[in-house]
């Protein structure tokens, strides 16, 4: 008798966890999508430019929530610690997901906390300069950098941020030395070269690209070996005498580690909807960035296994450490 009973308990146990995992009735409330960066940088505008349309796809709407601070882990720990239920969805960059594990293993989350839905998006990073400067090409930052080394300040949206492992790979490979100045975004970093609080920065492109394009900042060159067909008119890196550099960068989305199978396929399936749209991919492509998605969330988990390998490498042969 007392084996019966075992069987049927396990059996309630096993119909309620599948019950449980069903997507039958998700979502049936207003969706929370963070990200870890201040309004206006790179992260909110792929959040905001695909946002409602994710709403549609899903069937409820999506708001936006900004939390910036710590490189972006403030963001990262609080989704990875939220009800694993499908309405906290994480937008995420390289640096959530390699870099400040890497920079710092006492961090309250670490990327096992995640579980990976899709890549989102690929874009070069642009090396811009205040047009005050004088320089005007790479080889005149270089110059400048190493007659008076330490005096040139660049801003960053954060400490592990691809912008600044975008510059750390630059004075690695250069041997030019500059000051890192960190913010909490990407809009403030950008704000402060053309304020001239700091010289230059390694921005997202669509950070840098309006304000390039409006004249308030000087843009070099991608932050790829070659010419991107998304930021037409400036050189890659090789064509600007640094054939040996070569960085990319991404946004994915990401959920609870423990969320149901069948929710994260939800998601999936609405997020990639959403990037699909046209007005969504005009307007990424409008500021330099351009949609890139997974084929599942394993293929996007693979994809993180090797990428990763490239951050951590970068982290460690370039001495980054966290101010």
């Amino acid at each position: 008798m007392r084996t019966k009973n075992l069987v049927l308990a396990w059996g309630l146990c096993a119909f309620a966890c599948a019950a449980w995992a069903q997507p039958a009735d998700y979502p049936s409330k207003p969706i929370r999508l963070v990200i870890g960066f201040a309004p206006g940088g790179a992260a909110d505008y792929v959040a905001r430019a695909m946002s409602e349309a994710l709403g549609k796809a899903l069937g409820q709407p999506v708001v936006v929530d900004n939390k910036p601070g710590n490189g972006s882990s403030i963001a990262a720990d609080l989704v990875a610690k939220s009800a694993p239920d499908g309405y906290t969805l994480l937008i995420a960059s390289p640096s959530s997901i390699s870099v400040n594990p890497a920079l710092n293993p006492k961090l309250p989350y670490s990327a096992r906390d995640l579980k990976a839905v899709t890549k989102m998006t690929t874009s070069p990073l642009v090396l811009a300069v205040h047009p005050a400067t004088g320089i005007r090409s790479v080889a005149d930052l270089i110059a400048a950098a190493k007659k008076d080394p330490g005096k040139l300040n660049y801003s960053t949206s954060g400490n592990g941020s691809a912008p600044h492992l975008g510059a750390a790979l630059f004075s690695q490979v250069t041997g030019a030395e500059m000051t890192h100045i960190p913010y909490r975004g990407g809009s403030l970093a950008i704000q402060a070269v053309m304020a001239g609080d700091t010289q230059l920065t390694f921005g997202t492109s669509p950070s840098v690209l309006p304000m390039a394009n409006g004249g308030r900042l000087l843009a070099l060159a991608v932050s790829t070996r070659d010419r991107s067909p998304l930021v037409p008119g400036l050189p890659g890196m090789k064509e600007a005498g640094l054939p040996d550099y070569h960085l990319e960068f991404w946004y994915g989305m990401f959920v609870p580690a423990a969320t149901p199978p069948a929710i994260v396929r939800k998601i999936y399936d609405a997020t990639i909807s959403a990037m699909q749209q046209s007005s969504v991919k005009a307007s990424l492509a409008r500021d330099g960035t351009e949609v890139s998605v997974s084929a599942s969330p394993e293929q996007f988990d693979s994809f993180l296994a090797e990428d990763g390998k490239f951050w951590v490498k970068l982290v460690k042969s370039a001495n980054v450490k966290v101010e």
